[in-house]
């Protein structure tokens, strides 16, 4: 993809493979970043991964490698970059979800984590206002990706059905940023709708619709034992 983007572009393109999921990642690429003199005009953190399935059902070791990307390392690169940020009046553009607007039963801790990236993001644009950087957070919905695959969800719930292009997905945020000073956008007219339409639900009717959206398994006897058990390995 770099030798693509260099013939196609012009442009010189540095491919740094890192771990993200680890603790520490984040540190250590921006020391990386800083031995090769590269300096950040634009950060987007898109890396993260969701998982599929009843909480208690899911490897402790697993479910914080989730919140070490989509969370921390996320906070931790925007923290160490943002003086370059600032300094060259960049971007921040943080990927949440729809999945932030609401609890989701079947990928809490998903949820819980772009619910934060939300908040976070928001929060920093306002912060930031007049020092010429721009903060934004992109809440897409189901998107043609990798994502399904990894967490599980490509056959289960009804979200998915019908997803967005990832290229469609980025040129709405690209748009965003330069026609808006909005904090956050949800991308996809459907997907604007529905986080419309949960804000005006009671928390206990928005947490039984994204149940039964997603088609939550149910927690059987025994298997918060064998999962706290095969966490240990």
């Amino acid at each position: 993809m770099a030798a693509e983007l260099a013939a196609a572009h012009g442009i010189t393109a540095t491919v740094i493979p890192a771990d993200l999921a680890a603790p520490g990642a984040g540190a250590r690429l921006v020391a990386d970043l800083a031995a090769r003199s590269l300096h950040v005009h634009t950060l987007v953190n898109n890396a993260g991964f969701g998982t599929y399935g009843p909480f208690g059902t899911i490897p402790l070791a697993r479910t914080a490698q989730e919140i070490q990307l989509n969370v921390g390392t996320l906070v931790e690169l925007t923290s160490a970059l943002m003086p370059q940020l600032i300094a060259s009046q960049g971007i921040v553009l943080n990927l949440a979800s729809t999945a932030a607007f609401q609890p989701t039963p079947g990928m809490a801790v998903y949820g819980a984590t772009k619910a934060f990236v939300l908040s976070f993001t928001e929060a920093l644009w306002r912060e930031t206002e007049g020092t010429g950087m721009r903060v934004l957070a992109v809440c897409p919905g189901g998107t043609d990706s990798e994502f399904g695959a990894v967490s599980g969800t490509t056959a289960s719930p009804a979200e998915f059905g019908k997803r967005q292009s990832a290229a469609d997905m980025v040129a709405e945020a690209m748009r965003a940023l330069e026609t808006t000073n909005a904090p956050s956008m949800v991308s996809g007219t459907r997907n604007r709708a529905l986080a419309r339409l949960v804000r005006l639900f009671p928390r206990r009717t928005a947490v039984a619709v994204s149940d039964r959206v997603m088609g939550r398994p149910r927690v059987r006897a025994g298997q918060v034992a064998s999962s706290v058990a095969g966490s240990a390995h």
